[in-house]
């Protein structure tokens, strides 16, 4: 299965911050446990490399790299394991090097001149980000008429609440959210909270 195909199983995407890569595994395992095998690992902090490493060794969860600024960030990505590499703007230098390794690119895109530079790119699907301020579910169904070929992932202010509104549009592969993997219980070890807001998330996305 490519990735797209994956994420667009999943419905979500985990976007974590991980402080202390040791911590990485065990995150991975209650991801999986909790039904979501994805992580979305922030460029974040100096642990996301080796974070990357640890949950792309397991073999059973399908990791990217997030906030991915540079195209020398994402060669670090790709040679620890990700699978796909998410930015918060459209850089075509990291696009283009993420084509150079053969892995997915979502760069963020929130307008029609964005997305159209996309296109421009080769790329069908972008991050929707921020997608909260930046017109929220009302926005991606605009863009979806002149774009009826581009498919998004909104990013930014998606959660619980809001959740099933982005997912019922259409052109909406999947959604990224933190709130299944708090920083806070991250750095806590507390993998039976995640585990339990993972599986919570998982049963709302398919509702």
């Amino acid at each position: 299965m490519d990735v797209l195909s994956a994420l667009s199983s999943t419905r979500l995407v985990p976007v974590v911050v991980l402080d202390d890569a040791a911590r990485a595994d065990a995150l991975a395992d209650a991801l999986v446990q909790g039904g979501l095998p994805v992580a979305e690992v922030t460029f974040r902090t100096s642990a996301a490399r080796d974070a990357i490493r640890a949950m792309a060794d397991r073999g059973d969860i399908l990791v990217g790299a997030g906030t991915v600024l540079t195209p020398a960030q994402v060669d670090q990505a790709v040679a620890a394991g990700a699978r796909f590499v998410v930015s918060p703007g459209l850089s075509r230098a990291v696009v283009e090097r993420c084509q150079d390794h053969g892995v997915l690119a979502l760069p963020g895109a929130v307008t029609a001149t964005e997305v159209q530079a996309a296109l421009e790119l080769g790329l069908t699907t972008v991050k929707f980000f921020p997608a909260g301020t930046s017109g929220g579910p009302a926005a991606i169904k605009a863009l979806a008429a002149p774009f009826g070929q581009v498919r998004v992932v909104p990013t930014g202010g998606v959660g619980p609440a809001n959740l099933a509104e982005y997912l019922a549009i259409p052109s909406v592969v999947a959604v990224g959210g933190s709130w299944m993997v708090p920083r806070d219980l991250i750095a806590a070890g507390d993998t039976a909270a995640i585990r339990t807001l993972t599986a919570e998330a998982v049963a709302l996305a398919n509702r």
